[in-house]
């Protein structure tokens, strides 16, 4: 019996630009999905989509590997995960003007403000996305913490590179586990999305 193949990629280098056409085997879309968790966003998506390239990204040692699990039995060949922290793969992995869109689905939001610079939205962080961006490519995030999601926004609006796009709408098994877990809570979720201005 042939083993199964693992979509768990570690590149030969932590410090250049992904080889895209070495992670795939035929050039397509990438989207990414930042902060992938137990991946059924990420699964939904790259089965629903079969003739697109999907990165996960996920630091987490346990949820990488559940996902490659997933991925696996699900017999999916357009999906990679990278374990690594999610800036760091944004701001040094990926190659410019290389990703249709990205999903960022209930980042940490680390409430203590003196815990405030630990969170993923930063000035630094919106260059990677417009750096890594296609022309008309898109953004979409949610966010259960309000306060955050109104942070985001706010980064968003005020910076002329991105213009505001209709929010996503997602169907009943792409929604994440904390989504799920948020809605039976009755809790509000902040949902946007932003493209890259040509």
């Amino acid at each position: 019996m042939q083993a199964k193949c693992s979509a768990i990629y570690a590149p030969e280098s932590w410090t250049e630009a992904l080889p895209l056409d070495a992670l795939f085997n035929t050039p397509a879309t990438l989207e990414v999905d930042v902060g992938c968790g137990k991946g059924r966003f990420l699964l939904a998506r790259a089965s629903s989509h079969p003739q697109t390239s999907f990165i996960g990204i996920d630091k987490l040692l346990r949820r990488v590997k559940r996902t490659d699990r997933k991925i696996s039995m699900a017999g999916l060949q357009n999906v990679r995960i990278l374990r690594i922290e999610a800036a760091y793969a944004v701001e040094q992995l990926l190659p410019t003007s290389s990703v249709s869109a990205f999903y960022i689905f209930f980042p940490d939001p680390w409430p203590k403000r003196r815990h405030h610079q630990r969170r993923l939205f930063s000035a630094s962080f919106m260059d990677s996305l417009h750096r890594t961006l296609l022309p008309g490519g898109l953004v979409h995030i949610a966010t259960d913490y309000m306060d955050y999601f109104k942070e985001i926004c706010a980064l968003f609006h005020k910076d002329e590179r991105f213009a505001k796009a209709p929010a996503l709408e997602l169907s009943e098994e792409e929604r994440t586990d904390f989504e799920l877990l948020f809605i039976k809570q009755g809790m509000e979720i902040g949902r946007g999305s932003f493209s890259r201005k040509k």
